[in-house]
């Protein structure tokens, strides 16, 4: 197991001091470039796929990295969206599924989550990737979700007003991802057929 104390001895002692001018300017300034929308796996960090620095992403994590449509009254993640889009300025927003995503293959493969009241309530943010993805054999049900709920999550975020106005006025991108695990592979999709069209 990692050992986080002595994690934190060593970014103290051997990464901040090559990045201490980097951290200098941070302690003033917050404006990254891009919204990262992604899973809470551990297996997927953001920082790392991209190789960004700090600073340069506005991260977003849910489980199944789920974008709840936008209503109105309060919810984190509608306000880290319009925060990062609204006060932070970001000009790219990603949302990144990725393979072996637990929270797929729960709907993909029917598990029971009656034991788990929060996480079912949650998963129902995907009820529309489960009906578009309800076709594909059993080899391919948990792939498929994962790029159908991408494209179902941007659907999502385009009903936030903030989302809505930056790309209107075309300050703003939106795009989705897959992240592959195995292979590190990373296909950007086509929002409007589900189908993954470049490998970014």
């Amino acid at each position: 197991m990692n050992d986080l104390a002595a994690g934190v001895t060593h970014f103290q002692r051997d990464v901040f001091p090559t990045k201490a001018d980097l951290f200098a300017q941070l302690a003033t300034t917050h404006r990254p470039e891009t919204l990262f929308i992604g899973c809470s796996d551990a297996r997927v960090v953001p920082e790392l796929i991209t190789n960004s620095e700090p600073g340069e992403l506005f991260v977003i994590r849910t489980a199944g990295n789920l974008v709840p449509a936008y209503t109105p009254g309060a919810d984190g993640v509608a306000a880290s969206i319009e925060y990062a889009v609204a006060v932070l300025g970001v000009s790219r927003i990603v949302v990144c599924g990725h393979s072996s995503c637990g929270a797929m293959t729960a709907l993909a493969e029917h598990h029971d989550l009656t034991g788990m009241p929060m996480i079912a309530e949650w998963l129902r943010h995907a009820d529309a990737s489960a009906a578009r993805a309800a076709g594909a054999t059993a080899d391919d049900a948990a792939p498929t979700l994962v790029r159908t709920n991408v494209v179902a999550q941007l659907t999502n975020l385009a009903t936030h007003p903030s989302v809505a106005r930056a790309v209107t006025a075309g300050t703003a991108t939106v795009e989705g991802w897959v992240f592959d695990i195995g292979t590190g592979a990373v296909t950007v999709l086509d929002a409007s057929a589900s189908n993954s069209v470049r490998a970014a």
